[in-house]
């Protein structure tokens, strides 16, 4: 059950509408932490749209993202939805060496959630996380910042694109989409 938000197109010239814009758009990204953390896949994975892109670019050897996931090395690309579905059934189903095991467990915290535009059904979002993951009684520690591109033509929310940076990428064992 994806529990679907309805919001209109805020009015700039009314402090309320984007008030509730914000409320929504960040209900919506708090829901998508929560479907990580209960792995709930299903759920998770209606979020986004078909031709959806989840990308999280690497820092260079001059400490810069990289700007081109077709050309340069990427912490993780998928080019639509049905990548994140094939990496949710080696999740499922263990056919994966990526796959840790057991599955850590995890808690999203977000912050500084802004709407850096919202027009032609289309909102660009930006926030800060950090994400806790417990496995064999380590804790580690992850934080970075989000921008989605969300499809809000319909009135419910999808994502259309997401891009992750990963802001402490030296790690010391594999990172997964549930991570971030």
């Amino acid at each position: 059950m994806t529990d679907a938000i309805t919001i209109a197109r805020p009015d700039p010239a009314s402090p309320a509408a984007a008030v509730a814009a914000g409320a929504a758009v960040a209900a919506f990204l708090y829901r998508e932490a929560r479907f990580l953390d209960d792995k709930d896949w299903d759920s998770w994975l209606a979020l986004y749209a078909p031709e959806a892109t989840f990308w999280m670019p690497s820092w260079d050897d001059d400490d810069r993202l990289t700007t081109d996931p077709q050309r340069e090395i990427s912490l993780i690309y998928y080019g639509s939805r049905q990548g994140l579905e094939d990496r949710v059934f080696r999740i499922r189903t263990e056919r994966s060496s990526a796959t840790s095991l057991p599955e850590p467990r995890t808690h999203h915290t977000l912050s500084n959630i802004e709407i850096l535009s919202w027009q032609d059904g289309r909102a660009e979002v930006r926030f800060n996380w950090t994400t806790y993951s417990f496995r064999y009684k380590i804790t580690d520690l992850y934080f970075g910042t989000s921008f989605y591109t969300l499809d809000v033509s319909d009135g419910d929310f999808r994502i259309l694109a997401k891009k992750v940076v990963l802001k402490n990428d030296y790690i010391h064992h594999v990172i997964d989409i549930y991570h971030i």
